[in-house]
């Protein structure tokens, strides 16, 4: 007796998205932890994210200058980096070191950020996963990829929105 299998077109997207995963969890090369970036902060500034330098020249956490700040977008969260949060401070940290790489901070050395890719802020992946029982029946669910945790539970009815991609026979 033939046996038919459906998934929804949405599933496929699912084994590409499965893929992708695959491929951002490795970071990218202008990108560091929050971790690290607390090493180079500690160096730089004491781990004080809203100091200014003894000269006025650099500010916050990471000692950014004014040209830097505006140049990589800061502005679009404070007029300094001292006034910024800790995190706006490392997100325009990353947009310096894609571009000038991690010598643009003297207490780079040491700190891992020449070798640590992983992004500070990843955002949650949400997603549906599809899943036919062994009553032919699709089940669903929707989660955060990142903690695991799944939302919603469903089962599509037969024909809803499915495209038949395999026959097989017992």
């Amino acid at each position: 007796m033939p046996i038919e299998r459906r998934i929804s077109s949405a599933g496929v997207g699912i084994a590409l998205l499965s893929s992708a995963l695959v491929f951002t969890s490795a970071g990218t090369a202008g990108a560091a932890s929050v971790a690290t970036w607390d090493k180079v902060a500690k160096c730089e500034s004491g781990g004080n994210w809203s100091i200014v330098s003894s000269n006025g020249l650099y500010y916050g956490g990471l000692q950014v200058n004014l040209h830097n700040w505006r140049y990589y977008g800061g502005l679009q969260y404070a007029a300094r980096p001292d006034l910024a949060s800790k995190r706006q401070q490392i997100l325009i940290a990353e947009k310096i070191l894609a571009d000038q790489g991690a010598g643009a901070w003297t207490c780079a050395p040491g700190t891992g950020l020449s070798i640590d890719h992983a992004n500070p802020y990843p955002d949650p992946l949400t997603t549906e996963v599809f899943s036919i029982g062994d009553d032919d029946i699709i089940y669903g669910a929707d989660g955060d990829c990142n903690t695991g945790n799944w939302t919603r539970f469903w089962a599509l009815p037969d024909n809803a929105g499915t495209k038949r991609i395999a026959t097989a026979s017992n």
